[in-house]
């Protein structure tokens, strides 16, 4: 490709909105253009990254026994309100009516639609296991659309669903995308960590998310450093932390003006932060729920979520509590509440003489016992992990890192197929639901994230394998007949032998096409001057290290090769 035709419109400055390096790139690059909040027009360039990482993954979803099919992006509604997901699904969704007033959905996800497929053609056990994937757009209307393609409304996906006749399918199908995962996102150039998860909207239960390191990530986890553990925060499981033994008081109702934090209140009365237990309220259809821990840890509103067995869990507002017949800022765990959810961490199961609210301003309670004095609806691991943790495996040092999640695997064992009725007849000849997983990866954002990884002041640095370009040929001067020519032998040699090179034949300075190549990203630049002309050897550049090397002639074709095979 001669660059004086290939549409790559570099600027010099991205829009003030652009926040995270990849962003900024992206459109400085030339390789995204926004057409609205969360939605970009890909250019060539995009695309063919875009293409490459699709090939790496249909080679990988091949190799395992996948099977490429394209569903369809409209989705009718009735499909998912037999799931069950058509009303709880929530905002994300984007719905729309024909002209007939037939409710559908653009597909934010295709559960549904393949478990209805797959209904209808498979009977036998002898059909299975089966798995089917797609690469296609996705629509999910985020309320806050931002860091361009990390968190856009539309996006390109890779879904694969696995069907089984029994758990045990279902794990090795598992394995296999685990694995098949691992090698795309290496193939890619991305450091990344498979974590433990939680299964969110999809449902089921198991799942790992791939995250792929990097500060701009808006996902925290956490790993051990002496063993394999590693989790999203909002999912890592904590075991209950023991007390102390000590003989049980009499719980007493005591006053505690202004004080409505668990800091205030503990320096009130002069208690140690780990001797009392502070509240979360929250709205759900299922009503408040109250979710309390130990005063110097914080709640996890997914382990809530899933523990009250919510579909919907938001912040309470203060008359909300109020009509539950509890305090904002003094919130407790005594009787005496209405038509109240209490969700209490396990570990203050295990705590004695502890303050907590008294649900009335001003007042908190002291030498408040589990058991004696109050009953949970819930008891669970419901608080947030923190750096201070011992590993839960191995007791080992857990340190925090950021993450952009690129993919998700999920069991979902038989969530959709008994909803769908979705079944297959066994060797006994008896019904049987199908067992599912279902795998995702967000090809558009794995492009983002390789930028946030391997980028600098001057540029992206692409890996080799899923770059637009392998080489840049740059001649000094454009005007110059003699570098032209060898630039033009270069560029058709390369061509011809399958190396994917862009000739920079612009009438320009030699710095803009310098500096240009850089902001691109090309893995390779061959610079074309006067000493090139004298001496028959080519300069070669190498983008992710800077370093220059000089190749004979007779002999560049070959380092050039041997350069990119190592990137």
């Amino acid at each position: 490709m001669r660059f004086s035709q290939l549409y790559a419109p570099t600027v010099r400055e991205a829009p003030a909105e652009a926040e995270v390096v990849s962003h900024q790139l992206l459109l400085k690059a030339g390789f995204v253009r926004k057409t609205a909040g969360g939605i970009y027009t890909y250019l060539p360039l995009a695309w063919r990254v875009l293409r490459k990482i699709e090939q790496i993954v249909r080679e990988e979803m091949d190799a395992k026994g996948g099977q490429e099919i394209a569903m369809p992006i409209v989705q009718p509604a009735e499909i998912w309100q037999e799931s069950g997901r058509w009303e709880v699904y929530g905002d994300e969704m984007f719905r729309l009516r024909d002209r007939h007033s037939r409710s559908f959905c653009l597909g934010p996800t295709h559960e549904e639609i393949v478990t209805t497929l797959v209904k209808g053609d498979v009977r036998s056990y002898r059909q299975l296991p089966l798995l089917l994937y797609q690469i296609q757009n996705k629509y999910r209307d985020e309320i806050r659309p931002r860091f361009g393609l990390l968190r856009g409304r539309e996006f390109i996906m890779k879904d694969l669903y696995s069907f089984d006749r029994d758990q045990a399918g279902l794990e090795a199908s598992y394995r296999k995308m685990y694995d098949a995962y691992s090698r795309i996102f290496a193939r890619c150039g991305l450091k990344f960590r498979p974590v433990e998860a939680d299964s969110g909207a999809i449902g089921g239960s198991g799942s790992h998310e791939f995250m792929a390191l990097a500060n701009s990530g808006e996902a925290e986890i956490v790993y051990c450093e002496s063993c394999d553990f590693a989790a999203n925060i909002e999912k890592a499981e904590l075991n209950p932390i023991a007390a102390r033994e000590e003989e049980t008081c009499a719980p007493e109702k005591v006053s505690t003006p202004n004080a409505a934090t668990i800091k205030a209140v503990c320096a009130y009365l002069a208690v140690p932060v780990e001797k009392s237990v502070k509240a979360v309220g929250y709205k759900s259809d299922k009503g408040v729920v109250l979710a309390f821990v130990r005063g110097d840890h914080e709640v996890n509103a997914v382990k809530v979520l899933n523990t009250a067995g919510a579909l919907t869990l938001s912040m309470a507002g203060e008359d909300e509590l109020r009509a539950a017949g509890t305090e904002p800022g003094y919130m407790g765990l005594l009787p005496g509440k209405k038509n109240v959810t209490l969700v209490v961490d396990h570990s203050v199961m295990n705590m004695r003489n502890f303050v907590c609210g008294a649900d009335v301003l001003g007042y908190h309670y002291v030498n408040v016992n589990p058991g004696r004095d109050f009953t949970p609806d819930f008891t669970a691991d419901i608080r947030m992990i923190q750096e201070t943790d011992p590993c839960p495996r191995c007791g080992g040092r857990l340190t925090k890192a950021k993450g952009i999640e690129v993919g998700q695997v999920f069991k979902l064992h038989t969530k959709y197929s008994e909803k769908l009725a979705a079944n297959y007849l066994d060797e006994n000849g008896k019904e049987r639901p199908l067992v599912m997983g279902c795998y995702g990866i967000g090809v558009s954002r794995v492009m983002a994230a390789v930028i946030e990884q391997s980028s600098d002041d001057a540029g992206i640095i692409w890996p080799a394998a899923i770059a637009p370009y392998h080489v840049a040929v740059v001649p000094v001067n454009a005007k110059n007949a003699e570098q032209m020519k060898i630039a033009e032998e270069i560029y058709e040699t390369l061509t011809a032998v399958g190396i994917e090179t862009v000739l920079d034949d612009r009438a320009e300075r030699a710095g803009v096409k310098f500096n240009d190549a850089d902001l691109i990203g090309y893995p390779l630049r061959v610079t074309v001057g006067a000493k090139t002309a004298a001496n028959r050897e080519l300069e070669i550049k190498i983008r992710a290290s800077g370093e220059v090397v000089f190749a004979p002639d007779g002999s560049w074709q070959e380092k050039i090769r041997e350069l990119l095979a190592a990137l």
